[in-house]
């Protein structure tokens, strides 16, 4: 079974775009970090509590935002904090997957073991 990690913009994508994507996703263990439920709210303005959002995410394993992480992602391994706090939180979930959208993170291709990919 894959270990996922999903960066908030295939998060978002699968919660409010695109929820056949979320059927092939259901036989592997999905992460995010707490960041990618903020994001998604504080886009689409979502008031709490939301139920949709509530009933889906139950299916999503949330990486503590940690000190530890926090101080890894000050120091890379891109520019951009969001994007490095959410590749360290999938290397603290131990996932093999990190998919994304972002057009800087797919030219790492990798970070370390966890492969770096837009589609699954």
């Amino acid at each position: 079974m894959a270990r996922i990690f999903l960066d908030t913009n295939i998060y978002i994508d699968v919660l409010k775009r695109s929820k056949e994507k979320w059927q092939s996703l259901d036989s592997s263990l999905i992460f995010i970090s707490p960041l990618s439920t903020h994001i998604l709210y504080y886009t689409f303005k979502l008031q709490v509590p939301n139920r949709e959002i509530d009933n889906l995410r139950q299916y999503f394993g949330v990486v503590p935002l940690t000190e530890e992480i926090l101080n890894r992602s000050l120091e890379g391994p891109t520019t951009d904090l969001e994007d490095n706090i959410q590749l360290h939180s999938a290397v603290e979930a131990d996932c093999d997957l990190f998919l994304t959208a972002d057009k800087n993170l797919l030219k790492l291709k990798f970070f370390g073991k966890l492969k770096i990919q837009e589609t699954f």
